[in-house]
């Protein structure tokens, strides 16, 4: 019975119980690594974990496999992480804005305004940075994979546009759970208000908040559009997904299964990046057809109202990838 425990000891259960990692078919061995995340079918995001899953059946001659479940079936983002520490789960797609509560070093990409354009944030992810930041959840007991793209995130509002960071003023403003990401949003003038994804949409119909901040194709995919009909194309802060995997499980995979996984991982970048790029241009479009008012403001107001917030960064341990970044050529 699952009576007396909390959510998150239900979610071990659940999981627990989901994660036999061995199953046995025609006398063949196979692995199942069990993956979480909190998106629908319909997401980019989605689509490349089950293209990961074909690229790792190949590599390993059908010995390995991936069985992925979305829509926050496993818990939240945090629940997921902390199923991934304890060897729970075998792998999870989460942002990186979460993830600072466990990697603080995260933090970096909800800072807004850090990176100068798409090219200059994946020469950074793809470079030392990158893999610097990949490799920092070691001693929490995750795994990093790859990051994939979730593009800029700007503001969108249920009852009056942003034009200004003076629109913002006094807004509820749905966050993830992250303190960089809610300092970004106090410092715009809203007030910021974390909230789980799943619940946003309700939140937004009731008032709960009135607004929240992400990219077009979640924004579409989630039809948050039927009640906030306003997006303000700002793109304050390019929060990655990270794939990242139980050190514990990872550890119990052979030298060679691990190869597979880092390679069936790579491979997918390339191809979620192309569904992330069609996606977006998709959900622009379906969103001028469903009455979406976009608004693409000047967005020198925005970058000037969080410049005190990037030098209160100067006595924090992750300044100097803050420099390293503004020196990526």
């Amino acid at each position: 019975m699952l009576t007396g425990l909390g959510k998150l000891g239900r979610a071990v259960l659940v999981a627990a119980a989901a994660l036999l990692t061995i199953s046995c078919e025609d006398s063949n061995r196979t692995t199942v690594l069990k993956l979480a995340h909190g998106l629908d079918t319909g997401h980019p995001v989605h689509m490349a974990m089950l293209y990961m899953g074909k690229e790792l059946r190949a590599l390993s001659h059908g010995t390995m496999d991936i069985d992925v479940f979305p829509n926050a079936q496993l818990g939240s983002e945090r629940e997921t992480l902390e199923l991934l520490q304890i060897g729970s789960l075998a792998i999870a797609k989460v942002s990186a804005a979460p993830l600072e509560g466990f990697v603080p070093e995260m933090k970096l990409f909800s800072i807004p305004y850090l990176f100068r354009d798409e090219d200059h944030y994946w020469r950074v992810l793809e470079g030392p940075v990158g893999q610097h930041l990949l490799k920092a959840g070691e001693n929490v007991r995750l795994h990093g994979l790859v990051f994939y793209n979730a593009g800029s995130r700007s503001f969108y509002t249920t009852k009056v546009p942003v034009r200004s960071p003076a629109d913002l003023k006094g807004l509820k403003i749905r966050v993830m759970n992250s303190q960089t990401a809610m300092r970004m949003v106090d410092a715009l003038g809203g007030n910021a208000t974390p909230i789980a994804y799943p619940e946003l949409y309700t939140a937004l119909q009731q008032g709960v908040v009135d607004g929240a901040e992400n990219n077009p194709p979640s924004f579409f995919t989630s039809k948050h559009y039927d009640v906030a009909p306003y997006f303000t194309l700002d793109r304050h802060a390019a929060v990655p997904d990270v794939l990242l995997m139980s050190k514990h499980v990872w550890d119990n995979l052979t030298p060679e299964q691990q190869g597979w996984v880092t390679e069936a991982a790579a491979r997918s970048v390339p191809y979620q990046r192309q569904l992330w790029d069609e996606a977006t241009e998709e959900a622009l479009s379906a969103m001028r057809a469903a009455g979406v008012e976009i608004i693409e403001p000047d967005v020198t107001a925005f970058q000037a109202a969080v410049q005190e917030m990037h030098e209160s960064f100067r006595d924090d341990p992750v300044y100097p990838l803050m420099q390293q970044i503004a020196e990526t050529p």
